[in-house]
């Protein structure tokens, strides 16, 4: 009778594409805002729409090719935003705490769900092979923890790092099972599913970094060509995690650690990315497990309800004595407990295919598939809902540099530009240190005027470079308010509009050196950097700003007064953690014998910076200490007449270090 109402909604179903996209596109858009004004998560509403647009609902569309492509298709964008939000440096700092919870929510499930099927009359194998299908789970409410500003937590990275432990064991069980089933699991199988699997992991967290920064320095001033890149690592990634006997959201997740060094947070790559994984790939996923669920069945068969609430009761119980032994082991508060709790209870993606592959080869028979999605529905509802109520009650992640106290210099920045292909590294920069404060970018360009004039072919191209400033600043969210000028100088220019528009910070393009000339008549950069009233972050940019490993902050002690000093203390604290980074600090101090001895700062840096005290030349120290992909950051000295207005030791550094990329800053006198 089941099978009669699906060919008859399948035979009603539209499948003109327009009208298809149309419904879906609306879907998309009234679904999320109806739900969150009932302040009910908005991705319960696209599950829920699926289900009543689907086969087993009005049948208004199938669940065709196209759909199960595009489902695909956002799953693994899924799981990949979820690996762009784990950084090694993260993993490596909470590798206990994300190996316990791995295991935790991989043993706890497998034992009580192995013990609740096979209470219910199971045998072994399609027991075990159904308590795998409770220990994985999928990384629904991502979304919310996004939108909550949670994701860079320790809690959020443990869960993460433990969705990537238990995912992996559970298929690891779906593949033993299988070939138990098939009477094919010998030990030809363990050698070589384990060696793959350990040279795919390390060759996707090496080789893809490695590859990434090549690119990014041939091919860094092409937006479209970096965006192609990431989406053809991802694929390339996820389609031989499948050719090893691993689901391709596994080898999703690893891309997107991978590749995670290489964007910075609030980068317009990243923005990007993010759009279109969560605002159309994402919610296609969703939509497209709702259209999997037949409510119908629960009532066709009573043992059908038996094996779905016991099946819906031990995932439950289990995913959450999981989380709430781990959080209480960590001491951590209930609510992130309750968030760990509410990630890992989803089940959707690879609880699918274990439950399809083990329904192909007869290991479990109809009524089982539809437990499992009953299952599937309760928790995707379950776990936006619980992940937001109590998400809301952590505290957000703790940030190395106080953001209110870093408004004042970031709060609103002047970049001059002069040719934004070029300029790239600079705006990059500028968007980095205004979005994280949530300042205002002012990009800058000076046309030199004689007479108070500038040809219409000159002012055309002022106009077509800062619209494409505004562009790039847009494409990352941030506020931007474009400054056209004309002027007699372009030094003079620059101070006048830092001036006129209260600018916070300005930050110009240095080539590294000064000639003879320059350092008594002084170069534009000399003269902004003597005429400003606002600090000046002087740089120079020789590869991308995102194929930064570290930043390393050179500071002598008594350089700066103690206000100054903090500020360039949370200045390096901030441009780190946003591009991915290291940080280390290289304190350049008197001998203690020295009655003006002042100690290292170790109150200004956090948990994840490393100080180190040393004696001695900066230059010489800075040398012995850094690598080819760090950027330096430097506190210009003061210097005398026939000296470059940022003193000797960065222009030194800057010809002794050319691969090197620098930043000076320095602040009015």
């Amino acid at each position: 009778m089941i099978s009669l109402l699906a060919q008859a909604s399948s035979s009603a179903a539209i499948r003109d594409p327009v009208a298809v996209f149309l419904i879906i596109i609306a879907i998309m858009l009234i679904m999320p805002l109806l739900f969150e004004r009932f302040r009910l998560p908005g991705i319960i509403g696209l599950i829920l729409a699926g289900v009543v647009i689907g086969p087993y609902g009005l049948g208004l569309l199938e669940r065709d090719r196209t759909m199960e492509l595009l489902g695909t298709v956002g799953v693994i964008f899924l799981m990949f935003l979820g690996g762009l939000e784990t950084s090694l440096d993260d993993l490596k700092r909470n590798a206990d705490k994300a190996l316990i919870f791995g295991l935790a929510t991989f043993l706890l499930p497998m034992g009580i769900g192995t013990a609740a099927m096979l209470a219910i009359g199971y045998g072994w194998l399609p027991a075990i092979l159904i308590a795998s299908c409770f220990a994985s789970h999928t990384l629904l409410a991502l979304p919310v923890l996004s939108k909550l500003g949670i994701l860079r937590s320790p809690t959020v990275t443990a869960t993460l790092g433990g969705t990537l432990i238990t995912n992996v064991l559970a298929l690891l069980v779906l593949a033993v099972v299988v070939k138990a089933n098939q009477g094919s699991l010998n030990l030809g199988f363990w050698l070589t599913l384990i060696p793959s699997l350990a040279i795919f992991t390390f060759a996707t967290l090496w080789g893809i970094p490695q590859l990434g920064r090549w690119f990014f320095r041939k091919f860094g001033h092409n937006e479209e060509a970096e965006f192609t890149f990431v989406l053809t690592a991802l694929f390339v990634v996820s389609y031989l995690a499948g050719r090893i006997e691993v689901e391709p959201i596994v080898g999703a997740f690893l891309a997107g650690v991978a590749i995670t060094p290489l964007i910075p947070q609030f980068s317009p790559l990243m923005n990007r990315i993010q759009f279109i994984g969560n605002s159309l790939f994402v919610p296609f996923f969703l939509i497209s497990v709702g259209m999997l669920v037949d409510p119908k069945v629960l009532f066709s068969d009573p043992r059908s309800l038996l094996i779905s609430g016991v099946m819906i009761g031990a995932e439950f119980a289990s995913k959450f004595l999981a989380a709430w032994g781990p959080a209480r082991f960590f001491k951590w508060p209930f609510a992130d407990g309750m968030v760990m709790f509410g990630l890992s209870v989803a089940q959707a993606a690879s609880t699918l295919a274990a439950i399809t592959v083990a329904y192909q080869i007869q290991l479990v028979d109809k009524l089982t598939v539809n437990g499992i999605i009953a299952m599937i529905l309760a928790s995707c509802i379950a776990s936006p809902w619980i992940t937001e109520r109590w998400g809301s009650r952590m505290k957000p992640a703790a940030i190395a540099v106080d953001a209110e106290s870093e408004t004042d210099l970031a709060s609103r920045v002047l970049v001059p530009v002069a040719n934004p292909s070029t300029e790239d590294n600079l705006l990059q920069l500028a968007i980095l240190l205004t979005k994280r404060s949530q300042g205002t970018l002012l990009p800058l360009h000076v046309l030199v005027a004689h007479e108070g004039r500038a040809s219409a072919a000159a002012r055309m191209q002022q106009t077509q470079l800062l619209t494409k400033a505004e562009e790039i600043a847009h494409a990352a969210v941030t506020s931007v308010q474009p400054v056209g000028r004309l002027d007699s100088s372009i030094d003079l220019g620059i101070v006048r509009a830092a001036q006129e528009n209260e600018a916070s910070l300005v930050i110009c393009g240095w080539k590294g050196y000064s000639t003879y000339q320059e350092n008594f008549f002084g170069s534009v950069i000399d003269n902004v950097v003597r005429q400003s009233t606002a600090p000046v972050l002087i740089t120079r940019f020789v590869q991308p700003i995102e194929t930064t490993q570290r930043v390393v902050l050179a500071i002598a002690e008594r350089q700066l007064p103690n206000p100054q000093m903090e500020q360039v203390f949370q200045l390096a604290q901030a441009i780190a953690p946003e591009l991915k980074a290291k940080l280390l600090v290289l304190w350049l101090s008197r001998s203690p014998r020295n009655s003006s001895f002042q100690e290292p700062p170790h109150k200004l840096l956090s948990e994840e910076a490393t100080l180190e005290s040393l004696s001695g030349s900066l230059v010489r120290r800075v040398s012995e200490r850094i690598n080819p992909d760090d950027l330096i950051i430097m506190v210009a000295n003061t210097h005398r007449i026939g000296q470059p207005a940022l003193g000797r030791e960065p222009e030194i550094i800057a010809q002794q270090h050319s691969k090197n990329s620098l930043i000076v800053i320095h602040y009015p006198t």
